[in-house]
Parts: structure tokens; sequence; C-alpha cells
């Protein structure tokens, strides 16, 4: 297997994985087992398929497949955003522009796997 622990993108994404576990915490207990267990279901999802992704020859298919979660990702984010989920805009703020980071380097990462 592939090494990614070197990975501008992994880091990121392990990095928005450990903060919606940590985010989610602060749920309500409503919230904190349907969409929070979402949220920390697709985070911990995404840093698996940027492993896969890195470890494959063939690579672009994966990262399509990647493109999509991150848009599911931030719709859920978006929908917790709505409810009053997060305790604070702050913390949405935070997730959102996370989040975004991760789908720019996941674009350039298409693009170059386009390329060549």
């Amino acid at each position: 297997m592939a090494r990614y622990e070197h990975l501008p993108i992994y880091k990121k994404a392990l990095e928005t994985a450990v903060y919606f576990e940590k985010v989610v915490a602060g749920f309500s207990r409503y919230h904190k087992y349907t969409l929070g267990t979402d949220l920390r279901d697709k985070s911990r999802e995404i840093v698996g398929l940027i492993v896969k992704a890195n470890s494959e020859k063939e690579k672009l298919p994966r990262l399509l497949d990647l493109r999509d979660k991150l848009e599911e990702l931030m719709i859920l984010i978006r929908i917790c955003k709505e409810i009053r989920a997060f305790k604070s805009f702050k913390s949405f703020q935070f997730a959102i522009e996370e989040t975004v980071s991760i789908s720019r380097q996941n674009e350039g990462w298409i693009r170059s796997v386009s390329k060549g």
C-alpha cells in the first residue's frame, strides 16, 4: 500500500474527521444520533477514500467518488446549520471551510491525474 500520511489532503481530512468527532458531542441528543452520526461516518469514509485513491493505479474513479462524498458532507453540514445543531456559527464555519479546502485539494488532484 502506498504511503499516504504525507498527503496534505489526507492530513486535512483526518483533522476534519477528528473535529467532527468532537463537535458532534455537543449536539443535542436527537441530532447527535441522527445527523451527527451521518457527519462522523461520512468524514471517516472520506479519509478512507483518500487512502484508497492514493494506493490505486487508476485514481480518477476513486477521486470522482470522493468528490461526490465531499458534496454529500457539505449538504449535511448545511442541514446541521439550518436546524441549529452546531453550538455556534464559528463551529459551522470551521466545518464548511475545512470541507471546502479538502474539495479544492481533491479537484487539483483530479486535474493532475487527468493531465498525466
